[in-house]
C-alpha cells in the first residue's frame, strides 16, 4: 500500500524557504491551466454552524497535470483571537488522480500565506505598469512580510511604504524590510498616504470595513485586494475603488460566491457580473488582454482557491522526496 507524506507546518515553512520563484512558477502554470481546461476548479461551499461565528470551507480542486486531486479544509475562526489562537486554520489533503491514493496531508498556515503571496507576484506582473517603482503595503503581519518577498524579485522597486494599525508592529516590520530586501522601507500615517505614494498597492488586512478609497487611487495605479477574508461582508476597498478598475479575479466562481470586494458593489448595482468574469489565468494564457494602458487603473481580486493549494502542495510533495522530508504512514494499516 503506498504511503502518505505528512508535513508539519516547519517542514513547509523550511522546504519554502528558497523556493519563492518555484511557488510562483507552480502557481502561474495552475492558473494558466483552469484557463485551458486542464483543472477544475468548483466554488467551495461555506459551512456556519449555528450560534457560532465560524465558517468553514472546503475548497477543493484537481489538476490533470499535477496528477492530483486536493481538498484543503479551512477553519475562519474570528474567536480565536481573543483565544490567542490563528483566526485562519487550515489542512490540505492530497490524492492521486491516477489511484485515488492519499499522497500527502499538509499544514495549510504557511503553503496558504506562501502561495497567496506567489498569486499577488504573479498578478502584479501581468497587470502593473512596467515603471512601477513603489510598493505600498497595508497590514503588517506575516502576509505583508511575504509579498514583500514575492513581489521585490519581479520588479525594480525603489522603495516600499507602508501602514498598519499599530504603530510598533510597523516600524518592526519597516526595519526588518530594509534590512532583508536593502531598499528603503518607510512606515507613513494612514492608508491615505500609502495608497497616494504606491504604484502598487497591497491591501493586507482582515478588515470588514472598507480602509482604502477609490477616490485615493491613481492612474496607472495596480491594487492587488488580498486581505479581506472569504466572505460576502468582508472588504478593504469601497465600491468606488472596484469601479474604477478593470477588475481580473483568481476565478469568477468563487468570486461570485465570496468576495466582498464584488459582491457589495454588485448588490448596490454599481456593478454587473460582466465587469468581474475576467480570469488571471485567461490573461495568462493569452485568452483575454492585461494592462491596455499605462493610465489604466487595475484591480486583482485575490479571493484564494484551491487550485493554488494543489499547486503548492505538487511542489512541496517533489521537494520532500527529494530532500527526504517528512513523516511517512500508511494511513491503510
Amino acid at each position: 500500500m503506498p504511503q502518505t507524506l505528512i508535513l508539519t507546518r516547519s517542514d513547509v515553512l523550511g522546504l519554502l524557504a528558497d523556493a519563492t520563484g518555484e511557488v510562483e512558477s507552480a502557481v502561474q502554470r495552475a492558473h494558466r491551466d483552469l484557463a485551458l481546461g486542464r483543472a477544475v476548479l468548483p466554488a467551495p461551499p461555506a459551512m456556519a454552524l449555528p450560534g457560532s461565528d465560524g465558517t468553514f470551507l472546503a475548497m477543493a480542486s484537481a489538476s490533470a497535470p499535477a496528477g492530483l486531486a486536493a481538498v484543503k479544509l479551512l477553519a475562519d475562526l474570528p474567536g480565536n483571537r481573543e483565544r490567542g489562537l490563528p483566526v485562519q486554520r487550515s489542512s490540505v489533503l492530497v490524492t492521486s488522480t491516477e489511484t485515488g491514493a492519499p499522497e500527502a496531508l499538509l499544514d495549510g498556515g504557511a503553503l496558504t500565506r506562501v502561495r497567496t503571496a506567489a498569486a499577488t507576484a504573479v498578478a502584479t506582473r501581468a497587470l502593473a505598469r512596467a515603471d512601477a517603482r513603489t510598493l505600498g503595503l497595508i497590514g503588517t503581519g506575516p502576509l505583508a512580510h511575504a509579498h514583500a518577498h514575492a513581489l521585490l524579485p519581479a520588479r525594480a522597486y525603489e522603495r516600499i511604504v507602508l501602514w498598519g494599525r499599530t504603530p510598533s508592529r510597523s516600524q518592526e516590520l519597516a526595519t526588518t524590510l530594509t534590512s532583508e530586501l536593502g531598499l528603503e522601507a518607510k512606515v507613513l500615517d494612514s492608508p491615505r498616504a500609502v495608497t497616494e505614494a504606491a504604484d502598487v498597492l497591497c491591501t493586507l488586512t482582515p478588515s470588514r470595513e472598507p480602509l482604502v478609497r477609490g477616490a485615493w487611487f491613481l492612474d496607472g495605479q495596480h491594487i492587488n485586494a488580498v486581505g479581506a477574508p472569504p466572505r460576502p461582508d468582508h472588504r478593504e476597498i469601497d465600491t468606488a475603488g472596484v469601479v474604477r478598475s478593470r477588475i481580473v479575479v483568481d476565478a469568477f466562481d468563487t468570486a461570485r460566491a465570496k468576495s466582498g470586494e464584488v459582491l457589495i458593489p454588485l448588490a448596490e448595482g454599481a456593478l454587473g457580473e460582466d465587469d468581474f468574469r475576467c480570469e488571471l489565468g485567461q490573461v495568462l494564457a493569452g485568452l483575454a488582454p492585461g494592462r491596455t494602458s499605462d493610465a489604466e487603473i487595475t484591480l486583482f481580486d485575490s479571493v484564494g482557491v484551491g487550485l493554488q493549494d494543489l499547486a503548492t502542495a505538487r511542489l512541496l510533495i517533489d521537494l520532500a522526496r527529494e530532500r527526504d522530508v517528512g513523516t511517512l504512514i500508511d494511513l491503510g494499516a
